[in-house]
C-alpha cells in the first residue's frame, strides 16, 4: 500500500556543500519525514538509509553493493546534473527511478569561465595586492605591470561540448569579442549563436583558450592526454570546469612544466579533495579552485527548488528528470 506522503521518510546524505547554512531545507517536510545528514562516510550509508523511500545525494555513492542493501528504497534524487555517483543499473534493477538536476549552474559555471579568462588576460588580483602593499606610491612611473597585459578581443575560444554551459560560454565570449569554434559530436541539433563547428583537430591546433564542457563517457575520460596536449597551439591556455576524468592529469602538470601550456584553470580534479601529492598542485602556472563553479548562492537554491520538485513530481506519480530506465 502507498504510504502518504507525510510518512515517507526522506534523507539527505551529504547536504553540507548544497547548503552550509545559507539556505533552508524546509520545503522538502511538506513531503515527508526528513533527516538532514551534513556529511556521510562510505561506511555509514546503509545505517542512514536503510529506512528510507528517498534518498537524496550527491557525493555520497550509491553502489550496487549498497542499494541491495537498502529495502525500502523508492527514488533517488541526484543534488548535481552528473549522475556518477549512483549506480543506475542497480536502480533498473529495482524499478528505483533517479532524478538529477539539470542546468541548475549554467550561469555560475560560465561566469567562472569568465573570471578565469579575465584573469588570464589582466591578473588584476596581483595589481590589485602590489598598489596596498606599497609598490605604486613608491614607483618612479604613473604606470607599471607585472604580468603581461592582454586582449581577448580577437582571440580564439575553443570549446569542446555544447551543451547548456558550453553555449553560454560560447555568448559570454563572444560578448567579450572573442572567435568562438566548437567541437560537438552533433552539431545540426545546436542553436546557430555565431560559432564555427570546426572538428577536433583544427579546434585543438588553433584555439589560444581550450575550455571543456563535454560529459564524461568512455570515449572522453582523459580526452586531454600527451598527444592531445601536444596539437595544442603554443602558449595556449587551458580551462576544465567539466570532469576531472576529462585530462590525463600527469600529462597536463608535465605540459606545465615543460611550458607547452601557458596556463591551466581547473575547478575540477580526479579526486576530490586531491592528496597533497597531487601532481597538479605543484606545476607552474596551474589555477585551481575547489570545485565551486556551481556554488552560488542562486544556483544552490536553483538545485533546493528543483530538488523539492523531483521529489513532488515522483509523490504524485509523475517523476520528472528521470536519468535511468525505471
Amino acid at each position: 500500500m502507498e504510504m502518504k506522503a507525510a510518512n515517507r521518510r526522506i534523507v539527505l546524505l551529504d547536504a553540507y556543500t548544497t547548503n552550509p547554512g545559507d539556505l533552508s531545507w524546509a520545503p522538502l517536510d511538506a513531503c515527508g519525514d526528513v533527516t538532514v545528514f551534513e556529511r556521510t562516510p562510505p561506511e555509514e550509508i546503509v545505517a542512514r538509509a536503510k529506512d528510507a523511500e528517498i534518498v537524496l545525494t550527491n557525493k555520497a555513492r550509491l553502489t550496487a553493493e549498497i542499494i541491495d542493501q537498502l529495502p525500502k528504497l523508492q527514488l533517488v534524487c541526484l543534488m548535481s546534473t552528473g549522475t556518477n555517483a549512483v549506480d543506475l543499473r542497480a536502480c533498473d534493477a529495482r524499478g528505483i527511478p533517479v532524478c538529477n538536476v539539470p542546468e541548475y549552474s549554467t550561469a555560475s559555471v560560465s561566469e567562472l569561465v569568465a573570471a578565469y579568462l579575465l584573469h588570464w588576460s589582466r591578473n588584476v588580483d596581483i595589481h590589485f595586492r602590489s598598489v596596498r602593499e606599497g609598490e605604486w606610491s613608491r614607483s618612479l612611473d604613473f604606470c607599471y605591470t607585472h604580468t603581461p597585459q592582454r586582449e581577448l578581443n580577437g582571440r580564439v575560444m575553443g570549446i569542446v561540448g555544447f551543451g547548456a554551459i558550453g553555449q553560454a560560454v560560447a555568448a559570454m565570449a563572444q560578448g567579450l569579442g572573442m572567435r568562438v569554434r566548437v567541437y560537438t559530436p552533433n552539431p545540426e541539433n545546436k542553436p546557430q549563436l555565431g560559432q564555427a563547428h570546426v572538428d577536433m583537430d583544427k579546434l585543438v591546433e588553433t584555439a589560444d583558450v581550450l575550455s571543456l564542457h563535454c560529459p564524461l563517457t568512455d570515449e572522453t575520460r582523459q580526452l586531454v592526454d600527451e598527444a592531445f596536449l601536444a596539437r595544442m597551439k603554443p602558449g595556449a591556455v587551458l580551462i576544465n570546469t567539466g570532469r576531472g576524468d576529462l585530462l590525463d592529469e600527469r600529462a597536463v602538470a608535465a605540459a606545465l612544466h615543460a611550458g607547452q601550456l601557458e596556463c591551466a584553470y581547473l575547478d575540477v580534479l580526479t579526486s576530490e579533495p586531491p592528496p597533497a601529492e597531487h601532481p597538479l598542485l605543484s606545476a607552474p602556472n596551474c589555477h585551481i579552485t575547489p570545485h565551486l563553479g556551481w556554488a552560488t548562492l542562486e544556483a544552490r537554491q536553483r538545485l533546493v527548488d528543483e530538488l523539492v520538485a523531483n521529489v513532488g513530481a515522483f509523490l504524485s506519480d509523475a517523476p520528472r528528470n528521470v536519468v535511468n530506465q525505471a
